[in-house]
Parts: C-alpha cells; sequence; structure tokens
C-alpha cells in the first residue's frame, strides 16, 4: 500500500515514516501543500495522512481541493484520486477542530501525539472499508491474509512470505478481479527514489506463485497481473522461507 504523509515537522515524519514503513506501506513524505498537491497528481496513493498546520496552508484546504474534484479525477490521469481515504492528525483537540475535518471529508481524525499502534490500526480501519470489507482478514479460497499481523494462511498452514510479497499480494486480492499493470504495482511497493530492479513485480510474481500455487496469480501479456474473483483449484505450495 502507498502512503503520502504531509507533515512539515521533520522529527513526526521520520517516526512517522518509520512506522509506516515496518507495517509494510510504501511511504513518501511532503513537507508542505503545492508538494503534496504535485505528488498526488503522479502517483496513485492508497492513502493520504494529513497535518493541518502547514507551511503554505491549512490541510482542510488540501483535503476540500482533493473532495470537490468529484467523478473527474476518475477519468483524468493527471488529477489525484478525490475518493482516497484521508486520516488527519494534528494538535488541534477540540471538538469543533474535530466536527470540522470530518465534515470536511476526512475519514478519520487522530490528535498528536498518538500511538503509532492506534494510528496503524486506524488505517487498517479506514483502508478496509474503503474497499467495502468488513472482515479484518482477508479471505481467497483456503488462503486467509490478516493486514494486522502481515501472515499468510494458506489450507490452515502458515506460509512465509516477505515484505515486499505480502505488499504485493495484498493489492492484488484488494483489486481482484481488475488487473494491475506493472507500474500500478510499481507504485504500491515502492516510494520516490527507492531502489527498483527493472523485473521486480516478475521476480516478487514468481515467488509468489512457487509459495502459494501457479494458479493463484494470473498475468494478461502486455499489460499486467491479477487475481481472479473465483478460486482455481491450487496446485501443492511451497512454503519455503523468505526471499
Amino acid at each position: 500500500m502507498r502512503a503520502l504523509v504531509v507533515e512539515d515537522d521533520p522529527g513526526i515524519a521520520s517516526g512517522l515514516s518509520d512506522s509506516l514503513r515496518q507495517a509494510g506501506y510504501a511511504v513518501d513524505v511532503c513537507p508542505t501543500l503545492d508538494a503534496a498537491w504535485a505528488a498526488l497528481a503522479v502517483e496513485p496513493f492508497d492513502v493520504l495522512l494529513l497535518d493541518l498546520g502547514l507551511p503554505d496552508g491549512d490541510g482542510l484546504d488540501l483535503l476540500a481541493r482533493l473532495r470537490r474534484l468529484g467523478e473527474r479525477s476518475r477519468a483524468h490521469e493527471a488529477l489525484p484520486r478525490s475518493d482516497m481515504p484521508v486520516l488527519i492528525m494534528t494538535a488541534r483537540d477540540g471538538v469543533s477542530d474535530r466536527i470540522s475535518g470530518l465534515d470536511s471529508g476526512a475519514d478519520d481524525y487522530i490528535v498528536k501525539p498518538f500511538d503509532a499502534n492506534e494510528l496503524l490500526a486506524r488505517l487498517r480501519a479506514m483502508l478496509r472499508r474503503a474497499s467495502g470489507r468488513s472482515k479484518p482478514l482477508i479471505e481467497h479460497g483456503d488462503l486467509v491474509l490478516d493486514p494486522a499481523t502481515r501472515t499468510v494462511e494458506r489450507a490452515g498452514l502458515p506460509v512465509a512470505l516477505g515484505g515486499r510479497e505480502f505488499a504485493l499480494l495484498l493489492t492484488l486480492l484488494q483489486a481482484r478481479p481488475q488487473v494491475l499493470s506493472k507500474a500500478r504495482l510499481e507504485s504500491a511497493l515502492y516510494g520516490f527514489g527507492e531502489a527498483l530492479d527493472s523485473n521486480a513485480i516478475e521476480v516478487h510474481v514468481h515467488h509468489l506463485r512457487r509459495k502459494l500455487g501457479e494458479s493463484l496469480i494470473k498475468t494478461v501479456r502486455g499489460v499486467g497481473y491479477f487475481i481472479p474473483r473465483e478460486v482455481a483449484p491450487a496446485a501443492a505450495p511451497n512454503r519455503s522461507d523468505p526471499e
């Protein structure tokens, strides 16, 4: 999952980025509204973590601008996603502040200082609602994925996955049966400036197929990868250690 953190305090931004990366997110940080809008226009982020008091304005202005895009953002590649889940994180702790933030289009609101584990739980709940799920677990036939513990089971047995293997599997399962391009998968797994081999996605897909069965992930040549909505019979997976 790709997260954009809009926070001008370097210490907070660094600590939050570390917590998010340890939880499996690809993370980018912007210290201003202008930088955040530019990033949102070029990358398909899954979630936005938004501070309010920023050097060039109020985070609520960015939120209002995002929500005003409406359906235009779905048909225009140069516009951010207007329906992106947004979590406000701010020191403004008044009831009226929280009401204003939520009424402006935020999906949740957390007051600084906050516990990183609580923030991660709120993000999981937000993303669960955004994907239309009510259950905390993601199930696909005998495959069970737990985003909270970052664990995977197949037929009741644990399967060891590397961090990016887990992130790729989660992305494909949440999007099923949509075909996701290689570029879209790269953007979900890697932040700006992270080292990326040209065949990284192919390697991760190969490892997932070896561990979870060849029939799980399908390839559309020249387009990308997808997991069908219907469950295919599984070949015996290889539950080896993560790469």
